[in-house]
């Protein structure tokens, strides 16, 4: 079979591919040798797909379905087989092959329903319910974890924003209001728990033995309102198109934080330096529709 990529994740790893990086030539006879190895009988390969990895529909030889994942190093495959062989399918999809020995960057999952999302649901249901998986996935990381941590990936993204601010004045209050809320929620973070790291709701499939399960983590340690962040913003263009987004931008920190037990200032400051972030990363790759979008939601906060 042709593994060929699909133009969604030819797009994305492009936008961000370090000089040199051939990850997407080697992609296709990867797969072949992987899904030779595991002894797979190639379905399809899932279109449009997501935006950092290949997802193949495969059965394995006793002819279950699964999902055969490959992802370059740089969206950290290693830390999500870590974090997904830690919950052990308890909210999170289930790693079918968690020998250590394992392809690096190849991964065997159970098959979820790959075109059933929660965000088929409407939105006040689909929050709830992209919540309540959420919560199941907050527990201790392992000893001695060898997981980034939030003040770690958010270090590394503020020296972005920084530099983006000096070339881009325009962007430069909000990015400035951004780590200076970081640097205050650093200061005393409340918890430091296992979180999912991308979380959202098309990160949320309809499963078999549950209703809602994640995938798709890029794992990371720190407090839970740094992980319920980025649910915040769901439907982004939805929330722009409305005349009342502010407000409804508002009612939703304040709903969530509520249903989770989380503080709503910490929330909102998460949410504020998340949008902004990745607004300011849009800008620079040259997406100036999502950029602008983001930027204006993160102006709400």
């Amino acid at each position: 079979m042709v593994f060929e990529p699909p133009k969604r994740l030819v797009r994305a790893l492009r936008e961000t591919a370090p000089e040199g990086d051939d990850w997407l030539e080697r992609l296709p006879e990867a797969a072949r040798e992987a899904v030779a190895r595991c002894e797979l009988t190639v379905e399809r390969v899932q279109v449009p797909g997501g935006r950092s990895s290949l997802v193949v529909l495969v059965r394995t030889a006793d002819g279950t379905p699964a999902v055969l994942k490959l992802a370059p190093p740089r969206a950290r495959p290693g830390s999500e087989r870590a974090a997904l062989a830690h919950w052990g399918g308890l909210g999170a999809v289930r790693l079918l092959e968690p020998a250590p020995g394992a392809a690096e960057g190849v991964l065997l999952l159970e098959r979820l329903h790959p075109d059933v999302s929660v965000r088929s649901l409407p939105e006040a249901k689909a929050l709830l319910e992209a919540a309540g998986t959420l919560r199941r996935l907050w527990v201790d990381p392992p000893e001695g974890h060898g997981f980034e941590t939030v003040a770690e990936r958010t270090g590394r993204q503020a020296r972005a924003m920084r530099a983006s601010a000096v070339a881009d004045p325009e962007v430069a209050p909000l990015v400035e209001a951004a780590l200076t809320a970081r640097e205050e929620l650093l200061a005393a973070p409340p918890e430091q728990r296992l979180l999912h790291g991308t979380f959202r709701q098309s990160k949320v499939l309809s499963g078999e033995r549950m209703p809602w399960l994640a995938v798709g983590p890029d794992p990371v340690v720190g407090e839970h309102a740094f992980d319920l962040a980025r649910l915040v913003r769901d439907r982004v263009e939805d929330l722009i198109a409305q005349a009342s987004g502010a407000t409804t931008t508002r009612r939703r920190v304040k709903r969530l934080a509520e249903s989770l037990e989380i503080d709503r200032e910490r929330l909102r400051g998460w949410t504020l330096f998340r949008a902004v972030e990745s607004g300011v990363r849009a800008r620079r790759v040259g997406r100036e529709r999502d950029a602008e979008l983001l930027l204006e939601f993160a102006s709400w906060l």
